[in-house]
C-alpha cells in the first residue's frame, strides 16, 4: 500500500502578501500516522517548490500510489481539484481524498466531481490511517468515521483528546529549505501547539473544524518538538501557527520555563488575544525568546467588534499594545476591513485606530465569509455574498459589498491603507535601522498583491 500527499502547485495563500511560504503541518502529520503505521508514504508540496502540473503527474506517476490525499483551503480549492484530476489521470486505479477545511464544510459540492473518491472531514490523521487500512483488507468504507461519499457520509469521527499521542509531522517528507517568511528563507520551524477554541468569533473557520473545546499538548511535548527542529532541521527561529497560542496563560508559562530550563537558544512568535496577555506573563514569554506577537485588532468600531464575538474593548486593545511597546516586542496587527456595517467612514477609523496603535507591522485584510463559519450564514442568509469564485476569497480580493463601499472602492480602501501605514516618514524612520531591507522588500510585496 502506497500514499501520496499532495500539497498541489501554484496554490493562492491566504498568506502570501506578508511572504509566508509555511510547511503544510495537516498532510505531514497524516504522513507521520501513517509511517508510524508501516505504510509507505510520500509528501508533494508542489507549492512550495513551484511544481508545474506537469511535472506533478510525473511524479505522481513514478510514485505509483494507491492512495492520493490532497489538501486544499478556500482559495486553492481549484487547484486542488486539478490535482485530482491529474493524479486520476496518471493513475486510473488510485483512490483521491480531498480534506482541509473547505472540503469539510463544502464536500456535497466536491463530490460532483467524479475524480473525488473521498472527502476527508474534520481532522485527518486517524480517518487517513483506518482508510488506508480498510482499503488494504478490502473492508467495509462506511464503517471509516468521518468521510462522506457520493454514496453515503458516515458518522463524525470524534476528535482527538491527546494530541500528545500524535508523532511530530513527517519533516522529513518536506522541502524544508524552500519555506520562508516575510518572502526571505529562514531556518525557521512552525508547529501547532493546540486545537480547538472556546471563543465563538464569527469569522473563524477552527473552531468549526477543531470544535469549540480548547485541546493543548503538555509544555513538555512542544518543546521537544522545538528541541528537534533545533537539532534536525537547525532551526533558529519557531512560529506557533495556532490560532491563538496564549489562550491559557498556565501552559504559556509552562513552555516558557521548559525553554529555559533545557537552556534552547532560539527565538520565536505567536498569535494572541490582546486579552490574554499579562505584562508578567509577557516579560517571561520574552525571557524565553518570544519576539514577535501576532495581535487580532479587527476594527476600530465597538459595535462591529460585539457582532464578531470578539469579546475585547478597544481600551484592552490599546493597553495591550502599549504593553508590548514598553517590553520591546515586535507586532503584527489584524485588521479587518468591509464588514457589513461597514462605511469609509468607520473604514478610515479602523486605518487610523492601527496606525495609532504603532504597530511593528499591520495586515489589512478584506471581511471574507469562509464555508463553515457562523459568518458565511450569516452573509449567506442575507444575500450579501457577491463574488462566488473561490479563488478570490484570499483576503485580497473583496467579496462583500457594504452600506456605501463598492467591490473596487473596498479595493482600493485596502491599497490605501496598505500605504498609509508603511509609508508613513515616521514609520520607515523608525523601522529602517532595524530591519530596513526586510521592510523594503514585504512592503513591495504587500502592495503589489493587493494592487492587482
Amino acid at each position: 500500500m502506497k500514499v501520496l500527499l499532495i500539497n498541489p502547485p501554484d496554490t493562492a495563500s491566504k498568506y502570501k502578501f506578508i511572504g509566508l511560504v509555511a510547511p503544510p503541518l495537516g498532510i505531514s502529520y497524516i504522513a507521520a500516522v501513517l509511517e508510524e503505521n508501516g505504510i509507505d508514504v510520500n509528501i508533494i508540496d508542489g507549492s512550495a517548490i513551484e511544481m508545474s502540473w506537469e511535472e506533478l503527474e510525473n511524479e505522481i506517476t513514478n510514485f505509483s500510489p494507491d492512495l492520493i490525499g490532497i489538501t486544499a483551503l478556500t482559495p486553492t480549492i481549484n487547484q486542488g481539484l486539478k490535482a485530482a484530476e491529474i493524479g486520476k489521470k496518471a493513475c486510473p486505479d488510485a483512490y483521491v481524498a480531498l480534506g482541509g477545511y473547505h472540503p469539510t464544510f463544502t464536500y456535497n459540492e466536491l463530490l460532483k466531481n467524479d475524480c473525488i473518491d473521498f472527502i476527508i472531514c474534520g481532522e485527518g490523521e486517524y480517518t487517513m490511517l483506518e482508510l488506508v487500512q480498510t482499503i488494504q483488507r478490502g473492508g467495509d468504507f462506511k464503517k471509516v468515521k468521518g468521510i462522506a461519499t457520493r454514496k453515503f457520509t458516515t458518522p463524525p469521527r470524534p476528535i482527538i483528546e491527546d494530541l500528545d499521542e500524535i508523532p511530530f509531522p513527517a519533516r522529513h517528507l518536506l522541502p524544508m529549505d524552500e519555506y520562508k517568511i516575510l518572502n526571505m528563507k529562514l531556518t525557521t520551524g512552525t508547529l501547532i501547539s493546540g486545537r480547538g477554541c472556546p471563543h465563538k468569533c464569527s469569522f473563524c473557520s477552527s473552531a468549526a473544524m477543531h470544535g469549540h473545546k480548547l485541546r493543548m499538548r503538555s509544555a513538555e511535548n512542544i518543546v521537544d518538538e522545538m528541541e528537534h527542529l533545533v537539532d534536525v532541521h537547525d532551526a533558529e527561529m519557531m512560529a506557533f501557527m495556532d490560532d491563538t497560542f496564549t489562550m491559557n496563560r498556565k501552559r504559556v508559562e509552562e513552555v516558557c520555563s521548559e525553554i529555559k530550563e533545557r537552556d534552547l537558544d532560539f527565538y520565536w512568535g505567536a498569535t494572541a488575544r490582546v486579552d490574554t496577555l499579562s505584562e508578567k506573563l509577557l516579560r517571561k514569554m520574552k525571557d524565553s525568546g518570544c519576539i514577535t506577537l501576532f495581535l487580532g485588532v479587527e476594527s476600530a468600531d465597538q459595535q462591529h467588534l460585539d457582532n464578531l464575538n470578539k469579546k475585547i474593548t478597544l481600551d484592552r486593545i490599546r493597553n495591550t499594545f502599549e504593553l508590548t511597546r514598553k517590553l520591546d516586542v515586535r507586532t503584527i496587527a489584524s485588521a479587518v476591513l468591509g464588514m457589513p456595517g461597514d462605511t469609509r467612514q468607520s473604514i478610515e477609523r479602523t486605518i487610523n485606530f492601527v496606525k495609532s496603535l504603532n504597530p511593528s507591522y499591520a495586515i489589512f485584510s478584506l471581511a471574507t465569509p469562509y464555508p463553515g463559519t457562523d459568518f458565511y450564514i450569516m452573509a449567506s442568509e442575507q444575500n450579501l455574498i457577491k463574488v462566488n469564485d473561490w479563488s478570490k476569497y484570499t483576503l485580497l480580493s473583496p467579496v462583500l459589498e457594504t452600506v456605501d463601499c463598492s467591490l473596487e472602492e473596498l479595493k482600493n480602501l485596502q491599497k490605501k491603507a496598505f500605504k498609509d501605514f508603511y509609508l508613513r516618514p515616521s514609520y520607515i524612520i523608525r523601522q529602517a535601522w532595524m530591519d530596513g531591507f526586510v521592510l523594503i522588500k514585504t512592503v513591495g510585496a504587500m502592495i503589489k498583491d493587493v494592487a492587482r
